[in-house]
């Protein structure tokens, strides 16, 4: 499977809150950003408890638009997100950019870049 297609399997695993499969993408000590509380998170376990509290509060969903290879190769996804609350409720839609460096196949790092306007 080529990276693109990995990545929007993976997407379409986080919107099924598919964990499992999510950080069977990501390397044991992943940098993974906490764009919801703030700051970054280190290593699986600690990305598998962020999305815990994550879900428990608030329904994310997103869905990649475009990808780029970025010079340094990096992947460069443009996402819609769109946060709902718990009823349902739209709390934001926007589009943003996840960055993702790699170790071979698995996901090293991803950052969130907003998109310019």
């Amino acid at each position: 499977m080529d990276r693109r297609a990995a990545m929007t399997a993976m997407y379409a695993a986080f919107n099924a809150r598919d964990m499992a499969a999510v950080l069977a993408a990501m390397t044991r000590d992943v940098t993974w950003p906490n764009g919801w509380e703030g700051g970054v998170v280190q290593g699986q376990a600690a990305v598998a408890d962020y999305w815990t509290r994550q879900w428990a509060a608030i329904d994310p969903t997103v869905t990649p638009e475009a990808f780029e290879d970025d010079p340094d190769g990096r992947l460069r996804i443009r996402v819609r997100q769109v946060v709902r609350d718990l009823a349902g409720q739209v709390l934001s839609d926007q589009p943003v950019f996840h960055v993702y460096a790699f170790d071979g196949p698995l996901i090293r790092s991803m950052e969130i870049q907003p998109v310019p306007a």
